[in-house]
């Protein structure tokens, strides 16, 4: 079961047609790859690894998926070149699980507390877009949601969560521009606990990843938060735009760095051939892919499935 209902078809549907672009890519190449072969020998191998890398699941991700396959091919001896799908979509698969473990863990319930979920990434990567749609989707289920107005670098940024809070129909705290996030955040907080609200959604400022400010920023508010709920945040989701391919790894090497993330969101994979970076980005910094942005409907934010996931990208 996803946080969002049950893995319905339209779901798949919506999966499969958000990631039309990486699958067309992808496909393309291993056509090219295996034109002229009817099983797979060293050649396909170094192919494939020019298929993957430039699909963006990363070089040690790759080398990894690699190694698997070869190791295949020398225990069953005969492999066809037809069968490297299913081998792919099965070795995936079967990485995916190692590293990640068991589900993320999409329980919300905080003993006589909101549930806190601090959102952090860089300008530009959907993080806004990204908390009205999980704000819309948590109140689908019943949940009573409160928003956090913590970038207060940009107006717009106010003005935008502002927007998304109205359409969503949630309570947002904001203060004027400029003003402290911390204290936005903890005006946040006290606010949803006195009203009684379920999850709390907080919005950080998005500035360049590598400033030292910034980071000090985020550990400021984490300090502030924790006056009011002592284990807030329960999350801490960093947005990546996953059309950006390796500079999404360089994001997330930089925030993981600076503060202790604990899922992750990839956006506008409908937009983008770079789809595989979602595979590289799971199994390189071992924090849960969260959630996938497929689409610019309410409801095509949607859990991170790998199983559902591999399955669409190579059926």
């Amino acid at each position: 079961m996803s946080i969002f209902g049950i893995f319905s078809k339209d779901k798949k549907q919506s999966l499969d047609k958000g990631l039309e672009k990486t699958k067309d890519n992808v496909f393309q190449k291993l056509s090219r790859a295996i034109v002229g072969k009817s099983k797979i020998d060293d050649d396909v191998l170094d192919n494939l690894e020019e298929v993957l890398i430039t699909s963006d699941v990363g070089v040690d991700t790759t080398l990894k998926i690699i190694e698997r396959i070869e190791s295949r091919v020398a225990r069953d001896k005969y492999i066809g070149t037809s069968e490297l799908n299913t081998i792919l979509k099965e070795e995936i698969a079967a990485l995916l699980d190692e590293n990640q473990g068991k589900d993320v863990d999409l329980s919300f319930t905080v003993k006589d507390n909101p549930y806190v979920i601090m959102v952090v990434g860089v300008n530009g990567v959907g993080k806004t877009t990204t908390i009205g749609k999980l704000a819309y989707q948590f109140k689908q289920m019943g949940k009573k949601v409160c928003l956090g107005a913590g970038d207060t670098f940009r107006a717009a940024a106010i003005d935008q969560l502002v927007v998304w809070s109205e359409r969503v129909g949630v309570d947002i705290v904001k203060q004027n521009m400029g003003s402290d996030p911390a204290s936005v955040a903890y005006d946040t907080l006290a606010s949803a606990k006195a009203n009684g609200a379920d999850i709390v959604i907080i919005d950080t400022a998005g500035r360049l990843h590598n400033k030292v400010n910034l980071m000090n920023e985020l550990s400021k508010i984490k300090k502030v938060m924790q006056k009011v709920i002592p284990d807030a945040p329960h999350e801490v989701l960093l947005v990546l735009d996953g059309s950006t391919g390796q500079n999404a790894y360089e994001q997330a090497k930089q925030f993981t760095k600076a503060t202790e993330v604990t899922s992750l969101a990839l956006t506008k994979l409908d937009g983008t051939a770079k789809g595989g970076v979602v595979i590289g980005i799971s199994d390189q910094f071992k924090i849960p892919v969260k959630y996938i942005g497929i689409g610019e409907k309410m409801t095509d934010l949607q859990a991170f499935n790998r199983h559902e996931f591999v399955d669409s990208l190579f059926n």
